[in-house]
């Protein structure tokens, strides 16, 4: 049996620092660690400094969304093979939409990051088609896959749930920082959660500086976004994975304070 963690949201210096408090006290726990990091640097997309030092806290993967291109720094990473940006970015970006990781002689984890449409980016290409093409290559290698579906839309979200259901091990979405009490096997054995949360301050919109969105939503024009200070959560979902079916076992939502 694996026990696996996907990290949701990390938001800026704040996030990255919650979730070293919390792998220094428990990455022991976990054979494989997944964590979002759209949102990692300065709360708006990824560098190679920021990216390095999660690994170094012991993630495994990090997988993006809608900001991935949001730095130019992503450049020096994004063909790094544990960085996974969404899998349906036509065809022609850099990087790549999935990773395989030998874990040990005898297991290897598929990683998958979509990205969805509804109210995001609406040019990409279709999420579900997309996955629905890579799954029977990914099948050869192995049954263990986690998807990271970053959207903003629950009926999309819950859409793929059944598209996938008993097709991947977990399906977990990320995007919209706030944590989904939904968390879920279905029927088939996939895991499943709306949304897992974000590491971030807890005072703060969705990360950020509340009287900073305030104004945007009373001016209705662009606001530079801050990331908050303060105390912060940590948002993950924690899984059991039978390693020869791939199969979800156990799933358990985390929401602590670090």
């Amino acid at each position: 049996m694996l026990k696996i963690l996907f990290i949701g949201d990390i938001v800026g210096e704040p996030g990255r620092l919650c979730v070293k408090n919390f792998l220094d006290r428990n990455r022991k726990n976990y054979d494989f660690v997944i964590a979002n990091g759209e949102n990692s640097a300065g709360g708006k997309g990824i560098s190679a400094v920021v990216y390095n030092e999660m690994l170094n806290f012991g993630v495994d993967v990090v997988t993006l969304g809608n900001h991935t291109f949001a730095r130019k720094e992503v450049i020096e990473i994004i063909d790094e093979i544990r960085v996974v940006r969404p899998l349906n970015y036509p065809d022609g970006n850099v990087g790549h939409g999935y990773c395989i990781i030998q874990l040990n002689e005898e297991v290897k984890i598929a990683v998958v990051n979509v990205l969805g449409r509804v109210f995001t980016l609406d040019f990409l290409d279709c999420p579900f088609r997309a996955i629905e093409r890579v799954l029977p290559k990914i099948y050869q290698e192995t049954r263990i896959i986690i998807v990271d579906i970053h959207a903003e839309a629950t009926s999309e979200k819950n859409a793929m749930k059944y598209f996938l259901d008993g097709k991947v091990s977990a399906l977990l979405g990320t995007h919209t920082h706030v944590a989904t009490n939904d968390v879920q096997i279905t029927q088939n054995g996939t895991g499943y959660v709306t949304d897992v949360g974000m590491c971030g301050p807890k005072n703060s919109v969705i990360g950020l500086v509340p009287e900073i969105i305030i104004k945007r939503f009373l001016l209705c024009s662009p606001q530079k976004f801050l990331v908050a200070s303060g105390s912060c959560q940590f948002n993950a979902i924690e899984l059991m994975i039978e390693e020869k079916s791939g199969k979800c076992i156990e799933l358990k939502q985390i929401l602590t304070s670090e």
